[in-house]
């Protein structure tokens, strides 16, 4: 298997997305979701779009093709700025969060904490949500 003939850095993001996909997750990321966890990643550190996705591929698959409509989105949007800065000959975008994205970042959590206790309730728990 792929898995076992790459390793580290020799893996591609594809790959390693691909990989924890088939193993842990079965649910579909939605927009608003992915939002989120960009917020997230960027909120942690200002940082390139390939680490973005690295970070993200730990919790979910997402390519690259993915992640880069979703960043121009949240810069329109305001929650987002981007500054270049040069790496090895070449310039790489950075991307910060910014208040506007911070306070929407709050909402998310908020958002998902009681989406997640919502369905807890139920799958984990076999309750009942308003019992």
């Amino acid at each position: 298997e792929i898995h076992e003939r790459l390793v580290g850095s020799e893996m591609c993001i594809r790959d390693r997305c691909k990989i924890r996909m088939e193993v842990n997750m079965s649910f579909p990321v939605s927009a608003a979701l992915l939002d989120a966890m960009v917020l997230a990643v960027v909120a942690n550190e200002e940082t390139y779009g390939y680490k973005i996705t690295q970070e993200l591929c730990d919790a979910v698959s997402v390519s690259e093709s993915t992640l880069y409509p979703v960043l121009r989105r949240l810069q329109k949007g305001g929650m987002l700025d981007t500054y270049d800065k040069a790496y090895q000959g070449r310039n790489r975008r950075y991307y910060k969060i910014t208040d506007q994205g911070k306070n929407a970042l709050t909402d998310y959590r908020n958002d998902w904490q009681i989406y997640r206790n919502n369905i807890e309730k139920i799958l984990i728990n076999g309750g009942i949500i308003n019992g």
